[in-house]
């Protein structure tokens, strides 16, 4: 016996109410409740699926590991966000705007997995066979053992899955899917978690691997509540504009690897390619002798990546001056505007700011503090920095340049690049920085000795 009733969900953190509540208990957002219809089961109802917990519990120590059950993709960008391959079991929400390319990845990735005799299921709620079939022709033809299935209910899903065996499945999206169990729409917040969970159940119990497709909102969240991403195992991010040809996938989330790590990719007519040298696209069209124009060396998980940081200084037409950012977080932006102003001297209170990392990326890596300093004073002196220089260090408020991390294989990075000079915190010059040969290397201890070093023209 069930009845159904009405309640209240939080679309942000999938927090559950009887009753509309202006802010949400769980997450404080305010104006989040949606209403929703529910449907209450009685003590002998059963649950579709099967427990995750149904035997005993063991020791620990009588566990046996499995290291090595990595599945590789055939694309390299991924299998390093992924953190060394697809785990078998595993529950992966790949996210991102629409039209980016989280789709053409999928099928990309499907059809190298087919080619190497593993069996795929490609399950789709939003478009129709002969439509996957001309994106399957787009990114090649060489797809052996996938099959298709255009269908939104998860109920016959997990019948196809269990008579079909398959050892990887896709679904696209699972904001478009639905069980019968749960009486409100597809796309509701009910819908998606539990779409979620019994997904999440498929994939521990038979052991295979699902990747789901989440759409996101205007915030760039995934759409549905935040409990969504709590219960997969990997979640990935699409970053980047869809009208431009590079695309920076992201780890936001990996119970089997590092979340520092990115892979980058271009989009081209094929599909998505991968770019085995992030810095060269990123310094790839800098303009010559411009003011404001700063390289440093981000870390990202393992990899040094070269970034361009660009500031534009002007004086401010109105009484507020306005401060702007992509790519850096603004608040970190008027942090280091003041310690230039109180320990740098130069007067750029009634000045407006922007800031920009030239690419696409987004980086908040204290690291690029010295280089974002130097940018702005770079545009506010109207001198441009030599070319061929890189500025890496971290700012604190007393103006000092303190040590970062990973220093050397930046040094070597910007070395390889041909980078002639390079200014990092003294801290961290040591024995094997020196040994770095062909870039020389300045050692400073605060903002104001970077300012007056010979660097500016």
């Amino acid at each position: 016996m069930s009845k159904k009733i009405s309640a209240f969900f939080c679309t942000n953190c999938g927090y559950e109410s009887s009753k509309w509540m202006g802010q949400c208990p769980g997450c404080r957002e305010w104006n989040t409740f949606t209403e929703e219809l529910v449907e209450k089961k009685s003590a002998g109802s059963k649950r579709i699926g099967t427990s995750l917990n149904a035997n005993a519990p063991v020791l620990l120590k009588d566990i046996e590991g499995n290291d090595g059950e990595r599945i590789t993709s055939g694309i390299g960008e991924l299998d390093r966000v992924l953190g060394g391959g697809i785990v078998k079991g595993s529950l992966v929400l790949i996210g991102g705007d629409p039209g980016i390319g989280k789709s053409t990845l999928l099928l990309q990735v499907t059809k190298n997995l087919s080619a190497n005799g593993s069996k795929v299921l490609y399950v789709s709620g939003e478009e129709s066979l002969k439509q996957i079939k001309m994106r399957a022709e787009r990114v090649g033809s060489d797809f052996q053992d996938m099959y298709v299935f255009c269908e939104t209910s998860l109920n016959q899903i997990e019948d196809v899955i269990n008579r079909e065996k398959p050892a990887v499945v896709v679904i696209d999206s699972i904001q478009t899917m639905y069980t019968e169990e749960v009486s409100s729409a597809p796309g509701s917040v009910s819908q998606v978690r539990e779409a979620t969970a019994m997904l999440l159940q498929i994939a521990k119990r038979m052991d295979i691997t699902i990747f789901i497709v989440g759409h996101v909102t205007k915030e760039g969240a995934v759409a549905g509540p935040r409990v969504l991403e709590h219960m997969v195992d990997t979640v990935l991010y699409f970053e980047g504009d869809r009208h431009a040809s590079y695309r920076i996938l992201r780890g936001v989330k990996n119970r089997f690897g590092s979340t520092n790590e990115i892979g980058v990719f271009e989009m081209r007519k094929e599909g998505l390619t991968e770019v085995l040298n992030p810095s060269e696209f990123m310094l790839s069209g800098r303009a010559e002798k411009a003011s404001g124009s700063v390289i440093t060396c981000a870390i990202e998980g393992t990899r040094p990546v070269m970034l361009e940081i660009q500031a534009l200084v002007s004086k401010s037409n109105f009484g507020i001056p306005r401060r702007q950012t992509t790519g850096m977080d603004i608040n970190r932006v008027n942090l280091l505007m003041a310690v230039l102003e109180k320990r740098g001297g130069i007067q750029i209170g009634d000045c407006d700011a922007y800031v920009n990392i030239a690419g696409g990326l987004r980086m908040n890596e204290p690291a690029l503090d010295l280089a974002l300093s130097m940018a702005v004073t770079s545009s506010f002196r109207n001198k441009y920095i030599d070319e061929k220089t890189v500025i890496i260090g971290e700012v604190g408020l007393s103006g000092e340049v303190r040590a970062v991390s990973m220093c050397e294989q930046r040094v070597s990075e910007a070395s390889k690049l041909g980078f002639e000079t390079v200014i990092i915190p003294a801290s961290n010059i040591n024995a094997e920085i020196k040994k770095i040969k062909g870039i020389r290397v300045f050692g400073v201890k605060d903002i104001g000795e970077a300012m007056n070093l010979p660097i500016f023209n």
